[in-house]
């Protein structure tokens, strides 16, 4: 794949990942729809879509994705919804994203990988960084919406990885899909809702699911493919920033003095961690 293709694939689904965190928490934010019905609509709509997309390329669904993937698919749907009936749009995707380092950089740990003391550094940075924006005060957020988002990253983190050895990504992202689908109905079955969803909140779910999501992830499947996991990791930095520029604009949410040292924090910790540092000549 060259370097262009992959910056492109790259920076449209870095946008789509933004674009999800503004769709939910407009949707959540005034209750125009309970968190259960947003994610199974969600996840219908990715995979209707997805399917659609294998089916027009005549390519084969048998095998494309397994339980485990899409396991970690739907727990991270669900945390996420419920994580914004609270959380800002910002706050929300700093969380996510700061959690998904923290799992990715893990597995490479995990793997055989070492940390130099640049990357020690950056490790107790952003940890620090994230402790004090869960820190209790004014501007702080929920704990239980800053705890459900976190477990979304973490299950984001998850899928991400077992994303690199997949097959074809947009079959494996269809497959992964339908098999979160019916996890997310059967959520939405026990919590039983009692208010009909708003016209606004289906038609978010619904742009959630089928493009943000369902093609957004399969555009990043294909991105990803071509980037180191220390680069897959570095990209996805830049998704709080862009959901803090759309909260602003879209939704009218403010940013604190916390907020914007929390993810300086967070995210030049991280950036220490995963970029790489130029061979010497």
């Amino acid at each position: 794949m060259s370097p262009t293709r992959v910056l492109v694939l790259t920076s449209l689904a870095m946008v789509a990942f933004a674009g999800n965190s503004l769709l939910c928490r407009l949707a959540l934010k005034d209750a125009q729809i309970d968190a259960a019905s947003f994610t199974s609509i969600r996840l219908i709509s990715g995979a209707a879509v997805l399917w659609l997309i294998v089916r027009a390329r005549r390519q084969a669904m048998d095998g494309s994705g397994d339980w485990r993937s899409a396991l970690a698919l739907f727990a991270y749907a669900a945390g996420f919804s419920y994580a914004y009936i609270d959380l800002p749009a910002a706050i929300g995707a700093l969380l996510l994203f700061g959690a998904v380092q923290v799992t990715m950089i893990g597995y490479g740990l995990s793997t055989g990988e070492r940390l130099v003391l640049r990357q020690s550094t950056g490790l107790v940075l952003a940890f620090g960084g994230l402790v004090g924006l869960l820190l209790p005060g004014l501007s702080a957020p929920p704990p239980g919406g800053a705890a459900l988002m976190l477990g979304a990253g973490i299950a984001w983190g998850v899928y991400s990885i077992r994303g690199k050895g997949a097959g074809d990504a947009t079959s494996t992202t269809a497959g992964n899909f339908l098999r979160a689908a019916p996890l997310a109905v059967g959520l939405n079955l026990a919590m039983l809702p009692t208010d009909r969803p708003e016209t606004l909140g289906i038609a978010c779910a619904v742009a959630s699911g089928a493009v943000t999501s369902g093609i957004g992830y399969a555009i990043w499947y294909s991105a990803i493919r071509g980037l180191k996991a220390t680069h897959a990791a570095t990209v996805q930095l830049s998704v709080p920033v862009i959901a803090a520029a759309g909260g602003i604009v879209f939704l009218g949410e403010a940013i604190s003095v916390r907020l914007v040292i929390a993810s300086v924090a967070i995210l030049g910790g991280v950036a220490l961690v995963v970029i790489e540092k130029p061979a010497s000549r």
